[in-house]
Protein backbone atom coordinates (compact mmCIF):
# COMPACT_ATOMS: atom_id res chain seq x y z
CA UNK A 1 0.00 0.00 0.00
CA UNK A 2 1.64 3.56 -1.05
CA UNK A 3 1.96 5.92 1.50
CA UNK A 4 -0.09 9.11 0.58
CA UNK A 5 2.78 11.54 1.23
CA UNK A 6 5.78 9.10 -1.34
CA UNK A 7 4.43 11.45 -4.28
CA UNK A 8 4.49 15.11 -2.69
CA UNK A 9 7.75 13.37 -1.27
CA UNK A 10 9.18 12.75 -5.11
CA UNK A 11 7.88 16.11 -5.80
CA UNK A 12 10.01 17.39 -3.46
CA UNK A 13 13.34 15.64 -4.11
CA UNK A 14 12.80 16.00 -8.03
CA UNK A 15 12.55 20.09 -7.24
CA UNK A 16 15.39 19.80 -4.96
CA UNK A 17 17.78 17.98 -8.03
CA UNK A 18 16.14 20.40 -10.15
CA UNK A 19 17.88 23.79 -7.60
CA UNK A 20 21.44 21.86 -7.23
CA UNK A 21 21.27 20.65 -10.95
CA UNK A 22 20.94 24.50 -11.69
CA UNK A 23 23.13 25.64 -9.37
CA UNK A 24 26.04 23.79 -10.83
CA UNK A 25 25.12 24.80 -13.95
CA UNK A 26 25.27 28.89 -12.75
CA UNK A 27 28.78 28.42 -11.28
CA UNK A 28 30.13 26.27 -14.29
CA UNK A 29 29.12 29.10 -16.49
CA UNK A 30 30.63 31.64 -14.93
CA UNK A 31 33.85 29.88 -14.03
CA UNK A 32 33.72 28.53 -18.28
CA UNK A 33 32.83 32.19 -18.91
CA UNK A 34 36.16 33.96 -17.52
CA UNK A 35 38.59 30.51 -17.79
CA UNK A 36 37.47 28.95 -20.84
CA UNK A 37 36.86 25.10 -21.43
CA UNK A 38 40.35 23.64 -19.93
CA UNK A 39 40.14 26.51 -17.16
CA UNK A 40 37.18 24.86 -16.21
CA UNK A 41 37.44 21.78 -13.71
CA UNK A 42 35.08 19.88 -11.10
CA UNK A 43 37.15 21.25 -8.39
CA UNK A 44 36.75 24.53 -9.30
CA UNK A 45 32.80 24.55 -10.16
CA UNK A 46 32.35 22.87 -6.73
CA UNK A 47 33.76 25.08 -4.69
CA UNK A 48 31.43 28.09 -6.79
CA UNK A 49 28.45 26.43 -6.33
CA UNK A 50 29.06 25.47 -2.63
CA UNK A 51 28.14 21.55 -3.61
CA UNK A 52 30.59 18.56 -3.36
CA UNK A 53 31.61 17.01 -6.19
CA UNK A 54 29.91 14.05 -5.66
CA UNK A 55 26.83 16.37 -6.19
CA UNK A 56 28.02 17.81 -9.57
CA UNK A 57 29.14 13.81 -10.64
CA UNK A 58 25.49 12.94 -9.75
CA UNK A 59 24.07 15.15 -12.67
CA UNK A 60 26.54 15.17 -15.01
CA UNK A 61 28.92 12.08 -15.80
CA UNK A 62 32.05 14.55 -16.14
CA UNK A 63 33.49 18.08 -16.82
CA UNK A 64 32.92 17.95 -20.47
CA UNK A 65 28.94 16.70 -19.83
CA UNK A 66 28.60 19.59 -17.97
CA UNK A 67 29.82 22.27 -20.16
CA UNK A 68 27.78 20.48 -22.87
CA UNK A 69 25.10 21.17 -20.69
CA UNK A 70 25.96 25.10 -20.45
CA UNK A 71 25.49 25.45 -24.11
CA UNK A 72 22.45 23.53 -24.26
CA UNK A 73 20.56 25.69 -21.31
CA UNK A 74 22.33 28.97 -23.12
CA UNK A 75 21.47 27.89 -26.11
CA UNK A 76 17.50 27.41 -25.25
CA UNK A 77 17.02 31.30 -24.39
CA UNK A 78 18.03 31.82 -27.88
CA UNK A 79 15.24 29.67 -29.33
CA UNK A 80 13.14 32.00 -28.71
CA UNK A 81 14.18 34.15 -30.90
CA UNK A 82 13.20 31.68 -33.54
CA UNK A 83 9.78 31.08 -31.88
CA UNK A 84 7.73 33.82 -33.70
CA UNK A 85 3.95 33.83 -34.73
CA UNK A 86 3.28 32.39 -38.43
CA UNK A 87 1.31 35.19 -39.02
CA UNK A 88 4.90 37.39 -38.81
CA UNK A 89 5.76 38.57 -42.77
CA UNK A 90 8.71 37.70 -43.89
CA UNK A 91 10.40 40.89 -43.45
CA UNK A 92 9.37 41.75 -39.62
CA UNK A 93 10.40 38.29 -39.20
CA UNK A 94 14.02 38.70 -40.25
CA UNK A 95 14.62 41.78 -38.52
CA UNK A 96 12.43 40.28 -35.06
CA UNK A 97 15.36 37.88 -35.41
CA UNK A 98 18.16 40.16 -35.66
CA UNK A 99 16.74 42.23 -32.61
CA UNK A 100 15.96 38.56 -30.65
CA UNK A 101 19.57 37.66 -31.49
CA UNK A 102 21.48 40.98 -30.05
CA UNK A 103 18.99 41.06 -26.92
CA UNK A 104 19.91 36.63 -26.30
CA UNK A 105 23.86 37.95 -27.24
CA UNK A 106 23.52 40.22 -24.47
CA UNK A 107 21.42 38.80 -22.23
CA UNK A 108 23.08 35.37 -22.17
CA UNK A 109 26.38 35.40 -23.79
CA UNK A 110 27.91 32.47 -23.09
CA UNK A 111 26.57 30.20 -25.47
CA UNK A 112 28.70 32.21 -28.02
CA UNK A 113 31.63 32.71 -26.25
CA UNK A 114 32.47 29.39 -24.63
CA UNK A 115 30.93 27.65 -28.23
CA UNK A 116 33.24 29.82 -30.53
CA UNK A 117 36.28 28.95 -28.19
CA UNK A 118 35.42 25.56 -28.51
CA UNK A 119 34.81 25.27 -32.23
CA UNK A 120 38.54 27.10 -32.96
CA UNK A 121 40.16 24.93 -31.03
CA UNK A 122 41.54 21.07 -32.74
CA UNK A 123 41.82 18.14 -30.27
CA UNK A 124 42.43 14.81 -31.29
CA UNK A 125 39.30 14.19 -29.48
CA UNK A 126 36.70 16.16 -29.83
CA UNK A 127 34.78 17.11 -26.65
CA UNK A 128 31.15 16.60 -26.75
CA UNK A 129 30.14 20.05 -25.60
CA UNK A 130 31.87 21.43 -29.10
CA UNK A 131 29.75 18.70 -31.10
CA UNK A 132 26.71 20.63 -28.97
CA UNK A 133 28.08 23.69 -29.95
CA UNK A 134 27.77 22.62 -33.53
CA UNK A 135 24.37 20.96 -33.30
CA UNK A 136 22.73 23.69 -31.92
CA UNK A 137 24.28 26.10 -34.61
CA UNK A 138 23.05 24.12 -37.35
CA UNK A 139 18.95 24.32 -35.31
CA UNK A 140 20.04 28.30 -36.21
CA UNK A 141 21.04 27.78 -39.57
CA UNK A 142 18.14 25.85 -40.35
CA UNK A 143 15.42 28.46 -39.19
CA UNK A 144 17.42 31.08 -40.77
CA UNK A 145 17.37 29.20 -44.14
CA UNK A 146 13.08 28.20 -43.64
CA UNK A 147 13.24 32.82 -43.02
CA UNK A 148 15.21 33.40 -46.48
CA UNK A 149 13.31 31.13 -48.21
CA UNK A 150 9.96 32.54 -46.50
CA UNK A 151 11.15 36.11 -47.52
CA UNK A 152 12.02 35.60 -50.95
CA UNK A 153 10.64 32.43 -52.75
CA UNK A 154 12.60 32.99 -56.09
CA UNK A 155 16.06 32.46 -54.41
CA UNK A 156 18.01 29.19 -55.47
CA UNK A 157 18.87 27.11 -52.81
CA UNK A 158 22.52 27.61 -53.20
CA UNK A 159 21.79 31.14 -52.74
CA UNK A 160 19.13 30.21 -49.53
CA UNK A 161 22.14 28.09 -47.63
CA UNK A 162 24.66 31.16 -48.89
CA UNK A 163 22.61 33.78 -46.99
CA UNK A 164 22.47 31.68 -43.89
CA UNK A 165 25.80 30.65 -43.49
CA UNK A 166 26.68 34.68 -44.28
CA UNK A 167 23.96 35.76 -41.86
CA UNK A 168 25.79 33.43 -38.69
CA UNK A 169 28.73 34.44 -39.78
CA UNK A 170 28.07 38.36 -39.69
CA UNK A 171 26.79 37.91 -36.11
CA UNK A 172 29.51 36.06 -34.71
CA UNK A 173 31.57 39.11 -36.26
CA UNK A 174 29.57 41.68 -34.33
CA UNK A 175 29.44 39.39 -31.28
CA UNK A 176 33.73 39.48 -31.15
CA UNK A 177 33.44 43.19 -31.63
CA UNK A 178 31.35 43.28 -28.98
CA UNK A 179 34.20 41.39 -26.87
CA UNK A 180 37.14 43.32 -27.99
CA UNK A 181 35.41 46.71 -28.04
CA UNK A 182 32.40 46.95 -24.94
CA UNK A 183 30.05 49.28 -24.89
CA UNK A 184 31.86 51.40 -27.73
CA UNK A 185 29.58 48.66 -29.90
CA UNK A 186 25.87 49.22 -30.27
CA UNK A 187 25.45 45.06 -30.63
CA UNK A 188 21.93 46.07 -31.09
CA UNK A 189 21.97 48.49 -33.95
CA UNK A 190 24.80 46.70 -35.62
CA UNK A 191 22.67 43.29 -35.48
CA UNK A 192 19.52 45.64 -36.65
CA UNK A 193 21.68 46.87 -39.37
CA UNK A 194 23.45 43.00 -40.32
CA UNK A 195 19.65 42.46 -40.66
CA UNK A 196 18.44 45.25 -43.22
CA UNK A 197 21.81 44.32 -45.31
CA UNK A 198 20.67 40.89 -45.11
CA UNK A 199 17.01 41.69 -46.36
CA UNK A 200 18.25 44.02 -48.94
CA UNK A 201 20.57 41.15 -50.38
CA UNK A 202 17.75 38.93 -50.56
CA UNK A 203 15.87 41.34 -52.78
CA UNK A 204 18.55 41.65 -55.02
CA UNK A 205 19.37 38.16 -55.72
CA UNK A 206 15.81 37.15 -56.30
CA UNK A 207 15.28 40.39 -58.70
CA UNK A 208 18.15 39.11 -60.90
CA UNK A 209 17.12 35.49 -60.93
CA UNK A 210 13.78 37.25 -62.10
CA UNK A 211 15.39 38.76 -64.68
CA UNK A 212 17.51 36.08 -65.99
Amino acid sequence: MKDANDEPKRRQRRADGELSRNRILDAATEIAAERGYEGTSIGAVSAKCGLPASSIYWHFKDKDDLIAAVIERSFAHWLKVWQLPGDVDAYDRLMEIATGTAKAVMDSPDFLRLGLMLALERRPVEPRARAMFVQVRDRAFQALTRSFADLAPGLTEEQVRQLATYAIAGADGLFIAKEVSGDSVDLLALLAMHGQALYDTAQRLEAENGAR
